[in-house]
């Protein structure tokens, strides 16, 4: 089966070359359809950077980036970007934009808000919201679109717990609404790791040193298979 995403010794360096910073180094790395892939590592590991480099949001600097051109994606940051509009607006231009008429797009970004639980704010600013308002916008808006990969940049890491666990529970439906949805997430919370992949992939200095299935990744023998990564679970360090 083909990879939705195939990188073979890919990098990424920002600024010149002998006076830049390599953020990412050889990575390898293939995700096919249905695979739920978390991404975990220390604060500069590069789990940022590998979800712009696999949206297409930075251009490798060495080896090779294949994305499958018939799958469409779509990206959530940690704090998402909303319009200085209604919240109904916000979902519905981005469907206008793709080519949906403007009548189209407002019932279906309706149905997305329905879908998050923020009917009733439809017509609010969306810059009002709470932090965890917004990111369920934000979900209702990628939603909206359909896609068969969901790419998330921590996007609980700011929340307060409550909205941690709402949108944590939605991000979770739409991983399951389907066998062909495809997630790849970054996240310092191992629990909500445990909770939302399939498989974990462990960043260090801009390398991949571990990528496992989840039960290996949290089981006994991680200590013998990459030590750092294995201290990272234990929370020797972040």
């Amino acid at each position: 089966m083909s990879a939705l995403f195939d990188l073979a010794d890919a990098s990424v360096q920002f600024g010149p070359i002998g006076h830049g910073v390599r953020a990412l180094s050889a990575i390898d790395l293939r995700v096919h359809a249905g695979e739920r892939v978390a991404l975990v590592g220390a604060n500069g590991s590069g789990k940022s950077t590998l979800l712009r480099l696999l949206h297409g949001l930075a251009a490798p600097t060495g080896g090779r980036v294949a994305r499958d051109p018939r799958c469409l994606q779509a990206m959530l940051f940690q704090r998402p970007h909303l319009l200085r509009m209604p919240v109904l607006a916000n979902i519905a231009l981005g469907l206008w934009l793709r080519g949906s008429p403007w009548r189209d797009a407002k019932l279906r970004a309706r149905t997305a808000l329905e879908r998050v639980g923020l009917a009733d704010l439809a017509q609010r600013n969306a810059r009002t919201l709470s932090g965890g308002q917004q990111q369920r916008v934000a979900l209702a808006r990628a939603w909206a679109l359909a896609p068969q990969v969901l790419l998330l940049d921590e996007p609980t890491a700011s929340l307060d717990p409550h909205a941690k666990r709402e949108v944590e529970a939605l991000i979770h439906a739409f991983a399951h609404q389907s066998d062909a949805m495809t997630l790849v997430f970054a996240s310092h919370n191992l629990g909500q790791v445990k909770r939302l992949a399939s498989r974990v992939v462990y960043l260090e200095q801009g390398r991949v040193l571990a990528d496992l299935p989840v039960a290996d990744f949290f089981g006994g023998t991680l200590e013998h298979l990459c030590p750092s990564a294995h201290r990272f679970v234990k929370g020797e360090f972040s």
